[in-house]
């Protein structure tokens, strides 16, 4: 059996791009690396990894996913700033699921070496 494609769509396996995120062997190098990790997180049902790379100035107490939503696509529209020597980010992307997209643009920063979510806003 082949190796599962990872949920981001980066044409690699889970296993060497976000899975090393989610088993935290590796941290998301630029701000659309860790959106892509939190688009797989959602996929694969690992709240605990979103709220991990949630900012903790933003970042709700708990999180409860719904199973019931399956996730079928990831686009990644624009990028401004957000690189590995950037210390904030933006990322617009599509996430596609069962009936419907999530249309948002998300804001990361960088703190003391790692990339978080800040927060997004929804797009129509």
């Amino acid at each position: 059996m082949a190796p599962r494609r990872c949920p981001c769509g980066t044409g690699l396996t889970y296993a060497e791009c976000c899975g090393r995120l989610h088993e935290g062997t590796a941290s998301a190098a630029t701000a659309e690396q860790l959106m892509r990790s939190r688009y797989s997180a959602f996929v694969v049902g690992h709240p605990a990894y979103l709220l991990g790379t949630w900012h903790p100035r933003t970042r709700p107490a708990s999180l409860d996913l719904d199973p019931a939503v399956r996730w079928t696509g990831l686009e990644v529209l624009s990028t401004t700033g957000g690189s590995m020597l950037a210390v904030e980010g933006t990322v617009e992307f599509r996430a596609s699921y069962r009936g419907g997209a999530q249309h948002e643009d998300s804001r990361f920063v960088r703190e003391d070496g790692r990339w978080y979510y800040l927060d997004g806003v929804s797009r129509s």
